[in-house]
């Protein structure tokens, strides 16, 4: 059995999952301020097979090692895979990044570049998501992590960098930590696929990050995201799991109690008579 067959095969859902088909660009687009699409950032393969046996519409995630594995985990999830900001200098080293994705079978890319790169990727087809708001890598930008557009002129400011991603041709843009009112208006008036950060839910999907949701980090949980587990607790106790087996395993063999008779293979007696003459000579 491969790894993520395990994997998938380790998720019991206690009931059949409905067969679906991944949705496309176009199923995005039709169905902005329709549907409410679920979007999911999963870092690590079991976080994706568990996006796709849940049902997550979108899965976000990086360009690392593990994006083949990621992508085979949640083969029907639309999936979004980062063109990271300072990973890439000029436009043709953006293009080679979003052509290595495509041939990964990614469906769309992040990527936080300027216009020019993005209206360029946009013209060689690539569905790019983009982001405005708090955009981490350029908070010092917007004074830190903290909201945008709580005034007027912020609003406006978010809302003609919206327009400006329409009209070079992105798909869509993720909205972080904007006023709900502000977020809702903004996605009213473009056609760009906005997902919302803590933008409130008059956007076309609702993004969290799969650790927040699942309590899998001590770390800082930001005010718009909401735990539903707490797998922290559980890895704790695993670790706690391991190192008493580990610690028991290193005292057997200091006295002795390992390894047992069970756990060893014996010659039979000829044989061994016979080659302990020889080693004798």
């Amino acid at each position: 059995m491969c790894y993520i067959d395990a994997i998938n095969s380790s998720i019991d859902t206690k009931k059949p999952i409905m067969a679906r088909t991944k949705p496309t660009v176009a199923d995005l687009l039709a169905g902005k301020s329709k549907v409410q699409r679920t979007n999911v950032l999963a870092w690590t393969v079991e976080e994706a097979a568990a996006a796709e046996a849940a049902g997550v519409d979108i899965v976000n995630t990086g360009m690392s090692q593990l994006l083949p594995a990621i992508r085979a985990a949640a083969p029907t999830t639309f999936m979004v895979a980062g063109l990271e900001y300072g990973q890439f200098a000029t436009t043709d080293e953006y293009l080679r990044g979003a052509c290595d994705l495509y041939n990964m079978g990614i469906d769309a890319m992040y990527c936080v570049a300027s216009l020019e790169t993005i209206g360029r990727l946009a013209a060689e087809g690539f569905p790019i998501m983009s982001h405005v708001g708090l955009i981490p890598s350029k908070n010092t930008w917007t004074g830190g992590f903290k909201a945008v557009g709580k005034t007027a002129e912020g609003a406006m400011q978010i809302f003609r960098q919206v327009k400006r991603l329409e009209a070079v041709g992105a798909l869509g843009a993720e909205i972080e930590v904007v006023p709900a009112e502000v977020a809702a208006a903004i996605s009213a008036r473009t056609t760009l696929f906005m997902v919302s950060m803590g933008a409130g839910a008059g956007c076309d999907a609702q993004y969290l990050f799969a650790q927040d949701i699942l309590g899998s980090h001590d770390g800082h949980y930001p005010r718009h995201a909401k735990r539903y587990c707490d797998l922290l607790a559980e890895y704790r106790r695993l670790q706690e799991e391991r190192v008493a087996a580990l610690a028991e395993f290193v005292d057997d063999v200091a006295t002795g109690r390992f390894p047992e008779p069970r756990h060893l293979v014996h010659m039979p007696p000829d044989e061994l008579e016979t080659f302990l003459a020889q080693l004798h000579g």
